[in-house]
């Protein structure tokens, strides 16, 4: 019996939903930090093997927006629990009952006993035993989740048992996707992301959340196998531009160097990575802007 679905993953900013994808696909498709608005789309992720397919939905941090590219994000985080087969929240030990977590279980409500609900409480190899249980009480008693399974996604603990308690409740169905495919996204989307993630990893805190990445172009040599990329980091202010490209330029050279790496080890080849840096201003605030570094309520 060949079992298929589609399940949204949804929870607060910096609960480990990338982190515990990447960990189910064992390849690195959604970029992970410690700093919110990290995931910014929906991003498809599909888990395949003998017994069935899972396309995982992993959507940005559920949280109260500030600016358009916020309410883009809450948009995509709220649509992608629409006309799934499962739904798994993934909460993590600190902050555990938090506003944003009241947030989501409120809106968790409008699809109590029509789907099943899911909840991974992550980071428990971060929290001493005796405290998990309380915790797994506080949500039992919400009457929201058919499973409460604690996990931890960067040691892969129960990450196995979480996927087998999904394979149970989905239905019969088909291959929606190729077994070798692992995300819909193009090639540019994921280099994009990587080239975002190390802008969220080395810049001081002020500067990240108004970074985008275009990927201006991206052609693959044959006769050499390797692949030339020209991509541009977008920047809300004069002041963000000079932090990014640094000292001498040292800084863009760190991002430059570190994400050519990951995109080497994603495209298999040579990569050949050109970085410049420019300011939209205030481009987080403008719905042209915003659908231009393609985030998109469609």
């Amino acid at each position: 019996m060949y079992k298929s679905g589609f399940v949204s993953v949804v929870g607060r900013p910096n609960v480990g939903k990338s982190t515990l994808l990447n960990r189910i696909l064992k390849e690195k498709i959604s970029i992970t930090s410690n700093k919110a608005q990290t995931t910014r789309n929906t991003i498809t992720m599909i888990h395949s093997e003998d017994r069935g397919q899972i396309v995982f939905l992993d959507t940005p941090g559920i949280q109260s927006p500030r600016n358009k590219l916020g309410d883009y994000m809450l948009k995509a985080s709220v649509s992608s629990m629409e006309g799934v087969d499962l739904i798994l929240m993934v909460a993590d030990m600190s902050n555990y009952m938090g506003p944003k977590e009241k947030m989501i279980l409120n809106a968790l409500e409008s699809y109590k006993g029509e789907i099943p609900i899911f909840l991974a409480i992550n980071k428990i190899d971060a929290a001493p035993k005796e405290e998990i249980l309380p915790i797994l009480d506080s949500f039992a008693k919400t009457g929201l989740f058919q499973e409460i399974i604690p996990i931890s996604a960067a040691e892969g603990e129960n990450v196995d048992h979480l996927i087998d308690t999904i394979f149970e409740y989905l239905p019969e169905g088909p291959q929606y996707f190729p077994e070798d495919m692992i995300t819909d996204q193009p090639e540019k989307f994921v280099v994009a992301e990587m080239i975002r993630e190390k802008g969220l990893t080395y810049l001081r805190e002020e500067v990240p959340h108004g970074i985008a990445v275009a990927i201006e172009k991206m052609k693959h040599f044959d006769d050499k196998e390797m692949t030339a990329i020209d991509a541009t980091i977008y920047v809300e202010r004069d002041s963000h531009k000079g932090i990014i490209i640094g000292r001498g330029g040292q800084m863009l050279k760190k991002i430059g160097t570190e994400a050519r790496k990951e995109i080497q080890g994603l495209l298999g080849e040579k990569v050949h990575l050109n970085l410049w840096v420019k300011v939209s201003k205030n481009w987080r605030e403008k719905d042209e802007k915003v659908s231009s570094f393609g985030y998109r309520a469609d």
